[in-house]
């Protein structure tokens, strides 16, 4: 048998994405719109990278979470990954929250509109939600998981052309928000709870370590480029053997799938370089995503103060000094991050002392 792989891959995923993050954060926010030229391919190249960060990140949300679950001893009700996740929910909830308040807007007496819609963290934090309570209800299926998490992802996506457009008039606007996109919410629970359950799916296949990886990386690699070049013909076709038209619309709007199609690329080139992120920067980057996101939030928008980099430069800079202050951008967020961790760490064990 061949020597056993640790997953080194994902932690060095999780880095590159929320770096990837704070690049399109930046550049997207302050390059002028008279300096882009939608014919330049290093452009249009920058902008179709984009645009699979946030699938990256939902569906290894899912796949980690998941896993966590599972490599517990404990498993069912009693497994205490449950109480960490939900804990987790309301953390993620929180920050969703606090990082878009105004606060000298809610000392006038005012709440900014921003406010009431869901971002990022508020929908990763549901799904961990919608995770443990699948979980509970049909564990005792044990290796059918798997298929339910990915018969879920699967219905999501094919249900798309039926509800990207519903606007739930009967519920308040923020909760409306958290469904799909035509209520205004910058991230909302449909489709993005697709990728998550994807991810999940995978966790139970995948095992906790293997001597299998370069198997693993390039099958997900050849399923990738399938889900890209083919999955919509093949679409087509099903709506030629069964008449169902809502193959047809999901093929001429076919995002969901190729852009699942441009994760599993991810995914398999990463675990091609597993042994190359064993220590070192990725590795400690992907195990601060959320520190990082909070600290890029403050510094880019100006979370509670409104204080911050878009509100002095927004579409003002050519590209070529957006690619520079997106650059020295991502050094000072994750520079931030590493300096202050060995601070909190001493607090925390101060504070425990202390009690």
């Amino acid at each position: 048998m061949g020597k056993q792989a640790r997953l080194y891959f994902i932690d060095a995923l999780r880095a590159f994405v929320i770096l990837m993050m704070l690049q399109g954060h930046f550049i997207s926010g302050v390059l002028d719109p008279a300096n882009i030229d939608s014919s330049n391919s290093f452009y249009s190249f920058w902008l179709y990278c984009r645009g699979f960060t946030a699938p990256v990140f939902f569906t290894i949300t899912g796949w980690v979470f998941t896993f966590l679950l599972l490599r517990n001893a404990q498993q069912g009700w009693k497994n205490p990954r449950i109480k960490k996740g939900l804990k987790r929910t309301l953390e993620l909830l929180l920050w969703g929250y606090l990082l878009r308040l105004n606060l000298p807007m809610l000392f006038s007496g005012q709440v900014n509109n921003s406010f009431l819609y869901p971002d990022v963290l508020q929908i990763i934090g549901l799904s961990l939600s919608f995770i443990i309570l699948i979980y509970l209800l049909f564990g005792f299926l044990k290796q059918w998981m798997s298929l339910i998490f990915l018969a879920i992802g699967l219905l999501i996506f094919l249900a798309q052309p039926h509800y990207v457009d519903l606007t739930f008039p009967s519920l308040p606007s923020y909760i409306a928000a958290y469904l799909t996109k035509a209520n205004r919410g910058v991230f909302y629970l449909f489709p993005w709870l697709g990728y998550v359950s994807i991810g999940a799916s995978i966790a139970y296949l995948f095992p906790a370590k293997t001597s299998q990886l370069w198997s693993w990386g390039l099958g997900f690699i050849a399923l990738g480029l399938w889900l890209v070049f083919r999955s919509s013909p093949f679409l087509i076709d099903l709506e030629s053997l069964t008449g169902i038209d809502l193959f047809r619309q999901v093929a001429y709007n076919n995002f969901l799938f190729i852009r699942l199609g441009d994760v599993f690329i991810l995914f398999g080139i990463f675990m091609l370089l597993n042994n190359y992120f064993k220590k070192g920067f990725w590795t400690t980057i992907g195990g601060k995503t959320l520190e990082i996101y909070i600290v890029h939030y403050f510094i880019f928008y100006g979370s509670l103060f409104g204080i911050g980099i878009y509100k002095y430069v927004k579409y003002s800079l050519p590209f070529v000094e957006s690619i520079a202050g997106a650059f020295f951008f991502k050094v000072v967020c994750v520079s931030i991050v590493l300096l202050y961790s060995p601070f909190r760490r001493k607090i925390s064990a101060f504070v425990k002392r202390k009690k």
